[in-house]
């Protein structure tokens, strides 16, 4: 049996591991029998040499096998289902989909995560919410699913603990976009879950981390390989990430367009990527014949208000008071009656007469985390009541002097820099002109 150092250097020249190579130096990093800087020189020669299609699937199964893997009643078979986003700015689809596909029937375990660096996590939105709690007990986690049909939590000390090691030092060794260790870390935690169905949204653009369409397919593939090997029936939709989704960005905002949402009342770019997301799971599932016959039903269970009564549940299930979630899904809530409002709200306005052309996502994540929206390393604390609303939308015609943001913030105030860059953020045009892109949606990748 090779050595750990022997392991480092065969990747390290060029050499393709062996299902036991790869599962001696999982088991080392979970049972913590490996010095860091060994993980650190092997996550290094993984970025450099890459990893052949075998290789990437025994890293994902020995990763899912470091921990519990859970398990469900005999008669869920083919309901157990989940989505993961590459991550984006003012994307708060799980909040919205997870309730929307237990409304259809579905069982939806979502273990999420936190934000870093510009893009927004699905945790810290959640946890605006007064009493939510993301930390659940293993042991509860069916009982959830049986009474709700969803949960949103974080991930557990138990379930896929070698990815919490690797995860943390990918980002100190500059080895967070390697392709096998994106999809190590992504599809063990989703195998650990035990999935039937599982959707990808993996993103591309100016706001997220592949920049161009070649490398986004490139991902969504080994994502989709990796999935399907694993047992678990696995589509992607590749997704347009420039402009933010919907019309908010920060915690407590996007909580609230999300409820909106939930009410059948979100914006058009939302709605299609939930109702696109949510089409795939249920066409994968068998639960539908087609994928527009899967939209209109996540369509149907928004407007109709069932989505809206598993969110309150999910809510309650997870430590929000009965009344705050009554009064968060009401029909006419007060939502700063429960959520925390900033100090300070200030208006952008139009320098020109034109059509909103651009609306650059990057610079009013950028600038949002420097207001405390955000977080540069784990573990810090922000503030969710920061945020922005978008008082215009692509391809509106407006006039010079129109306010077309509204920016929450508290300490740090909002500088002359930071008011300049938010106002370069907005592209206007001519009469004539009009966005490059409206659909989010650029292709759909489902298994053969």
């Amino acid at each position: 049996m090779l050595s750990i150092p022997d392991l480092i250097q065969k990747k390290r020249d060029g050499g393709t591991l062996s299902d036991e190579d790869i599962r001696l130096f999982i088991q080392a990093v979970a049972k913590q029998h490996i010095q860091e800087s060994q993980i650190g020189a092997m996550l290094m020669a993984i970025w450099m040499k890459g990893m052949v299609v075998t290789e990437t699937m025994a890293l994902t199964k020995e990763m899912m096998l470091s921990g519990d893997v859970m398990s469900w009643p005999e008669e869920w078979a083919g309901l157990v289902v989940d989505k993961h986003s590459t991550g984006g700015v003012g994307d708060k689809v799980s909040l919205v989909l997870a309730p929307a596909l237990a409304a259809c029937g579905c069982k939806v375990p979502m273990i999420s995560g936190r934000g870093l660096s510009h893009t927004g996590g699905t945790l810290d939105k959640l946890e605006s919410i007064p009493g939510y709690n993301i930390n659940q007990p293993l042991h509860k986690f069916q009982s959830m699913l049986e009474a709700v049909g969803c949960f949103i939590v974080g991930q557990t000390e138990t379930l896929v603990p070698a990815d919490r090691v690797l995860y943390a030092l990918r980002d100190a060794t500059s080895t967070v976009d390697s392709l096998p260790l994106i999809t190590g870390s992504i599809l063990s935690k989703k195998g650990a879950e035990s999935l039937n169905c599982l959707v990808l949204d993996v993103k591309f653009g100016r706001s997220a981390l592949y920049k161009d369409k070649a490398s986004a397919t490139e991902l969504a593939q080994s994502l989709v390989n990796a999935g399907n090997g694993l047992g678990i029936s696995t589509g992607a939709v590749l997704s347009h990430m420039d402009a933010p989704i919907g019309r908010c960005v920060g915690n407590s905002v996007e909580v609230i367009e999300s409820l909106e949402t939930l009410k059948g009342n979100g914006p058009s770019d939302l709605m299609e990527l939930v109702t696109t997301l949510g089409g795939v799971v249920l066409q994968m599932t068998g639960r539908v014949s087609s994928l527009s016959e899967g939209s209109t039903k996540i369509h149907e269970s928004l407007t109709g208000g069932e989505a809206l009564a598993k969110f309150q549940a999910m809510m309650e299930a997870q430590g929000v008071t009965n009344e705050d979630a009554r009064l968060l899904c009401s029909a006419h809530a007060d939502y700063y009656s429960v959520l925390r409002k900033a100090q300070h709200q200030t208006e952008l306005q139009t320098d020109t007469d034109g059509v909103v052309l651009d609306i650059d996502g990057l610079v009013l994540a950028v600038v949002l985390h420097e207001l405390g929206a955000g977080r540069t390393k784990a573990g810090e604390p922000i503030n969710h009541s920061v945020g922005a609303e978008l008082l215009v939308s692509l391809g509106q015609r407006v006039n010079k002097g129109s306010s077309w943001i509204r920016v929450h913030y508290e300490s740090p105030a909002l500088t002359s820099d930071q008011t300049s860059r938010l106002q370069n953020a907005l592209t206007l045009g001519g009469p004539g002109d009009r966005p490059a892109q409206r659909s989010l949606i650029a292709e759909i990748m489902l298994p053969s």
